[in-house]
């Protein structure tokens, strides 16, 4: 066997009993995100560790949901996805009724008790994966042959991202656009209605900028935060000034200078930049590194079940692996100034109870897909294909 095959063969872990690259990458993630958490949310409370205890305590829910997950077959949450997605909506309209209003936006629904808040938009994602990928898996022969099928999951993305747009929560509208288009292009529909789709979207998302002043003066002082660097650009302006402090190796664990009450949500929406001022460029392009080891095996996963005939499976990992995707550029890109301020967490790293919940769940998902492909690498045609579709041999 030469170099390049044995090469080969370790990268498809085929011999493991799970993706071991998945596991390494989303155990790294968390538990970078761990320290970089405690590190900067130090002096926010009279208590310390408040958030380190809290995050961890997150961390250990994301376990338990991901085993969870793990051991639930796929077919089930194929059956049920209808109803999933109608939970996350119900949600979705809830927060509207009785949520908490943060920043001039609701997103949150207050829970009794200790139990900290819950973000609703973060478990719309699953119930959005969960329905496309069913609908997908069993017209897979429409959206390949018949092009104006693709209307069919746009339409049903609109009831979430027009309740997101109401909140409003115009960063979870992209990253659930994103994920069903890249769905949608990884299930073979029509890349030009894709692109005009693209294209109408984008110049709605134009419009709700336009109309509305405060995102319009979120993107002129994204376009020059330092005009006025007390006001609209503050927090970009703070950010940049954190990565410029972190220079190529970083001023050292616990010695960000801008997480002491100058850079708003350290810990949360900008956890980024402080990674880059303590860790510097170096620990940054290892966090970048990171997340595209694992956007990369969750394409792999759902590549290696869709050639398996697992179709369900394939287009969970997909959908996941865009969600990620978009999640993390989007934050690491606000982060650096590349975009305008958006309010959305850095998965697997940011504090916050729903979203590592959440991306518990996504990996637990990626981790039964695999399973479950490994387990039937080539499985028959299911009943909830197309008839049109030839059977596999």
């Amino acid at each position: 066997m030469s170099r390049i095959e044995r090469l080969r063969e370790a990268l498809t872990t085929r011999h493991l009993p799970c993706d071991i690259w998945l596991v390494i990458a989303t155990v790294a993630l968390a538990g970078l995100g761990w320290v970089m958490v405690s590190s900067a949310s130090i002096g926010l409370l009279e208590d310390t560790y408040h958030y380190a205890r809290q995050h961890g305590t997150f961390l250990i829910l994301a376990i338990m949901a991901c085993l969870f997950v793990l051991c639930v077959p796929l077919e089930l949450w194929r059956q049920n996805a209808a109803l999933i997605l109608l939970a996350s909506i119900f949600l979705l309209v809830l927060v509207l009724i009785i949520g908490q209003e943060i920043n001039g936006s609701k997103r949150w629904i207050a829970l009794p008790g200790p139990l900290p808040s819950l973000q609703v938009s973060e478990f719309a994602k699953v119930g959005l994966i969960f329905y496309m990928a069913a609908f997908m898996s069993r017209f897979a022969y429409d959206l390949r042959r018949r092009a104006f099928s693709m209307w069919r999951p746009l339409a049903v993305l609109a009831a979430p991202a027009g309740l997101l747009f109401l909140a409003p929560d115009f960063g979870g509208m992209v990253v659930l656009t994103t994920c069903v288009i890249g769905m949608l292009m990884m299930s073979g529909a029509s890349l030009l209605l894709l692109g005009s789709s693209g294209i109408l979207l984008g110049s709605g998302a134009v419009m709700m900028v336009v109309i509305e002043p405060y995102r319009l003066a979120r993107w002129t002082s994204f376009l020059d935060p330092w005009a006025d660097q007390f006001a609209t650009g503050y927090q970009l302006t703070q950010a940049l000034i954190a990565f410029g402090r972190g220079h190529v190796t970083g001023t050292g664990l616990g010695n960000s200078v801008q997480k002491l009450h100058y850079l708003p949500e350290a810990h949360t929406d900008f956890i980024f930049a402080v990674i880059a001022e303590e860790l510097g460029m170096i620990g940054a392009i290892i966090v970048v590194l990171l997340f595209t080891l694992f956007i990369a095996r969750a394409m792999w996963i759902g590549r290696q079940a869709e050639l398996a005939g697992h179709l369900f499976g394939a287009y969970v990992s997909y959908g996941i692996g865009f969600v990620v995707a978009a999640q993390a550029f989007i934050n690491m890109a606000v982060s650096s100034g590349l975009l305008p301020t958006k309010g959305l967490t850095l998965p697997l790293m940011s504090y916050g109870g729903s979203s590592l919940l959440v991306t518990g769940v996504m990996v637990g998902l990626l981790l039964r897909t695999d399973a479950e492909t490994r387990h039937r690498p080539r499985r028959a045609s299911t009943p909830y294909k197309s008839r049109h579709e030839p059977r596999l041999s």
